[in-house]
């Protein structure tokens, strides 16, 4: 409901930060009105931050990566997933904004379904992302998933590494390390 505020924070603190769906969503729709074409559909909520972000954030969400790397921690940053196995710049940007899961068959999926994409990733680097509320936490050995239902009510997890520090392996350490803040 404070998305500007969100972007605000960001721009003050020189946060960085990774495009997710739902910016590529909205940055989608606005792109495609601009042509004078229906676009994406949007939800009310989705409609309403649209109708409230000026353009200096809609060129912030346009700059956002797709990914973002932290070797001083051996830590990539994607918004979803990624394909076990593929190098970061051949994988499908679609993947990064909405993979969950590889069906048995070795097919990805934005649905749930076989298994997690990160349990059958064994890195390097060390992969922390968001976007499965359903799943909730997760802690493989080579990726972590923050998403505790912050949209929901849930809370907002992070992973506070100390300066220099990858993430622990031990999935009891690396919780540890985990911060909450209810929604």
């Amino acid at each position: 409901p404070r998305t500007r505020e969100v972007l605000a924070t960001v721009r003050s603190l020189g946060a960085a930060a990774v495009r997710g769906n739902h910016e590529a969503r909205l940055l989608a729709t606005r792109a495609a009105r601009e042509r004078g074409e229906r676009g994406p559909r949007l939800g009310p909520s989705h409609e309403r931050v649209l109708a409230e972000l000026d353009a200096a954030d809609l060129a912030l969400l346009a700059a956002l990566p797709l990914w973002l790397d932290r070797p001083e921690h051996g830590v990539r940053v994607v918004h979803a997933g990624l394909l076990p196995g593929t190098p970061i710049t051949a994988q499908d940007p679609e993947h990064l904004l909405h993979l969950r899961s590889i069906h048995h068959d070795g097919t990805p999926s934005a649905r749930l379904g076989g298994r997690r994409w990160a349990a059958l990733y064994v890195g390097p680097p060390h992969v922390v992302f968001g976007h499965d509320a359903i799943s909730g936490l997760q802690l493989e050995r080579h990726a972590t998933g923050l998403d505790t239902g912050c949209v929901y009510g849930g809370a907002l997890t992070a992973l506070v590494l100390p300066p220099g520090a990858p993430p622990p392996a031990d999935p009891d350490e690396r919780r540890a390390l985990l911060v909450s803040a209810p929604a």
